[in-house]
């Protein structure tokens, strides 16, 4: 007892040292007055095209040494992100109006650029202590100062055509020059709004808690017609319009004049800091980030789990009613006609119902078996990182904070879960009798991964064409190789190691030598017809939830309510296994026992329905008509839907394999 009692001593006095911070996020940091805060640029993003662009593509103003790369991880380059630094003197507490930043005069190829990308609505995003840029703008339907905190600010706007415009410029054959003849207008003042929290009154450190931008379109003149190149800092004193070395001096409805674009214009950037002091803690800022109540309310969510959770206990009764009851019933009786000697008892046992199929219900597949085991160790190791994802960020480890830790973390789970894949699929074909293990190991290793490997690099290669920042080095294509051959693979084949050594899957009954012939179905019960209806329960249970995970995926919306989304998956999960369990007792009730596949593609519809909703919200987006646009949208919703499809399929598969194994090994047969 008392060398516990020491050793707990011990323990609290350790305890008792530890310096604890917030450990979703990172390290605090805390800065004085005076000090540098550095604004960060990432990519521009537009959800019209997909396609993130370099900041320094277009002619903006850069830094005295050139821009610099921030530090960036995996996750980060895979996601599109390039963080750059930017000229932006920024320091805590020191206020700035009307700030020279640099003046650009645009050559006819930089003003079409500039004009294409304001066209397809492309966005600044930009990054300061970590925190990303709020867009204060005016709400179209209050007429109000109102902040979004997603998708950044637009780098300028075309003025929006009426309805009558619309209508003749839909009739017009001309209708990309008359486009091009659109006059747009850039975005060339920004005023920089940062939230600062003092944490320790004793102490004159401070930390950033917000960060918004308010962009401006201003055209600037000069008294006297004094130019500025760079050198003649007089040339900028004389500046007019709006612009002076005083707050609130860029008053909206003073500017009488837009800065448009054109060939030969002159541009000159300017900027205001202010800072606001905050009352909210430094582990708190992303609050409002992820939870911005007037566009999402919570309410939303707390239906969706009320509706998914309605579906289930729907099944839940059904299996109940249906199977539990039938089933008890059922094999009571049989078991006690079993008991006799009489034979005309004997035949009447065998007159009907899914007893009928008891030496041909655990056949093997007659269709591809192996790749029925390869798509069921690909869909537990694809289930098994989903859910480790979602856990790990409904917890706050991997979070919009953390940027790219999320993608990280889904690469890592899955390559590690690798081991369980090669366990599944080798015990399934060994239950078959299966001879090529090393064929279904490799092919487990190499299918699906190879097959989402390949559409990766086939977009990367044409994103490197496009010259957009979504295209990620080559060497982290290398690493992103070194991470599937060297650790997934070879855990594939560790696992199917361990499968293969182990007994063989017993079933309860002996296959007969010669297969049963399978009645013709009736319509209503049709194999094919059943596992497309199969699909729409268990999308309706997870349907209102998926319309936020496309927002945020699609739309540059942070996602945030992971735990609502690990409730709606293991819904997703038993509504699949109720469905499947239900759809494959009726087929065994008709005397059909190629149940294998049936169990795969009946829940696995699911991922059909998600396909066919995507091409419908698609048009949520206003897509520009670029090819490259509906290729990677489509594509990749393809791959997740194919992912989605091992997934829910596997779910169905193992779980008709458990209840065929039980209801069969319940019976008394010779």
């Amino acid at each position: 007892m008392s060398r516990w009692n020491s050793i707990l001593l011990l323990v609290a006095a350790l305890a008792a040292t530890v310096d604890a911070f917030y450990v979703p996020g990172v390290r605090p940091i805390e800065f004085k007055k005076g000090d540098e805060v550095e604004l960060k640029v990432n990519a521009m993003t537009s959800i019209h095209t997909q396609i993130p662009k370099d900041y320094y593509r277009l002619p903006f103003c850069q830094p005295t040494d050139g821009p610099k790369m921030a530090s960036e991880n995996l996750g980060e380059f895979l996601t599109g992100n390039k963080i750059q630094s930017s000229p932006y003197s920024i320091h805590m507490l020191t206020e700035a109006y009307c700030t020279k930043l640099c003046q650009v005069q645009l050559t006819k190829a930089d003003a079409a650029r500039f004009r294409l990308h304001i066209r397809y609505g492309y966005h600044n995003n930009w990054i300061i202590d970590n925190l990303p840029s709020a867009a204060i703008g005016i709400n179209s339907n209050t007429g109000k100062r109102q902040a979004h905190y997603a998708g950044g600010f637009p780098i300028g706007f075309m003025p929006k055509p009426t309805i009558k415009e619309l209508k003749e410029l839909k009739k017009r054959k001309d209708r990309k020059a008359h486009l091009d003849s659109i006059d747009a207008y850039i975005f060339n003042h920004v005023n920089i709004i940062i939230d600062y929290h003092q944490y320790d009154a004793d102490k004159e450190e401070y930390r950033v808690v917000g960060f918004a931008v308010e962009p401006m379109s201003v055209k600037h003149h000069f008294q006297g017609g004094y130019e500025w190149n760079g050198v003649d800092k007089e040339g900028w004193a004389k500046e007019i319009q709006g612009c002076s070395a005083a707050p609130n001096h860029m008053d909206r409805n003073g500017i009488t004049e837009s800065q448009i674009i054109k060939e030969g214009e002159k541009i000159i950037f300017t900027y205001d800091v202010q800072w606001r002091k905050s009352e909210v803690a430094w582990s708190s800022r992303w609050d409002i980030y992820l939870t911005e109540d007037h566009l999402v309310p919570p309410q939303v969510h707390w239906y969706s789990i009320t509706n998914s959770i309605l579906v289930v206990i729907f099944l839940s009764l059904l299996v109940i009613s249906m199977l539990v009851r039938n089933l008890r019933r059922d094999i009571a009786a049989y078991n006690a006609l079993a008991a006799l000697a009489d034979e005309e008892k004997d035949e009447d046992m065998d007159e009907s119902g899914w007893k009928l199929v008891h030496a041909d219900v655990f056949r093997p597949p007659d269709n591809y078996p192996m790749l029925f085991c390869v798509c069921c160790g690909g869909g537990v190791q694809l289930g098994l990182t989903v859910l480790l994802s979602i856990g790990f960020s409904a917890i706050g480890f991997l979070n919009p904070a953390r940027r790219g830790s999320l993608m990280n973390g889904i690469l890592s789970f899955y390559v590690l879960s690798g081991i369980l894949a090669g366990y599944v699929s080798s015990r399934l074909y060994k239950s078959f009798k299966g001879r090529l293990w090393q064929v279904c190991t490799i092919v487990t290793a190499l299918l699906f991964p190879g097959i989402a490997f390949s559409i990766f690099v086939f977009f990367n290669i044409i994103l490197s064409f496009l010259h957009s920042s979504a295209a990620a080095p080559f060497l982290d294509i290398i690493i992103l190789a070194a991470m599937w051959c060297g650790v997934s693979v070879p855990l594939v084949f560790v696992g199917a190691y361990f499968g293969y050594k182990k007994e063989s899957i017993e079933y309860p009954t002996i296959t007969s030598t010669i297969a049963r012939a399978i009645p013709p179905p009736q319509p209503l019960f049709h194999p094919v017809a059943a596992q497309i209806v199969a699909g729409i329960v268990p999308f309706a249970a997870a349907y209102v939830e998926l319309f936020f995970i496309m927002t945020s995926l699609w739309m540059d919306q942070y996602y945030y309510v992971f735990g609502f989304t690990l409730i709606v998956y293991f819904i997703l999960i038993i509504t699949c296994a109720e469905v499947t369990l239900l759809l494959v007792y009726n087929q065994l009730c008709a005397e059909n026992h190629r149940w294998w596949w049936f169990s795969f593609f009946a829940p696995g519809s699911t991922a059909l329905y998600t396909f066919l909703y995507s091409i419908f919200w698609f048009k949520s987006l206003e897509a520009s008509k670029m090819v490259m646009t509906y290729l990677l949208y489509f594509g990749y919703m393809g791959l997740i839907c194919s992912a989605m499809l091992l997934v829910t399929g596997t779910v169905g598969a193992l779980s008709s394999l458990w209840f065929v194994r039980t209801i069969f090994g319940t019976i008394k047969v010779d």
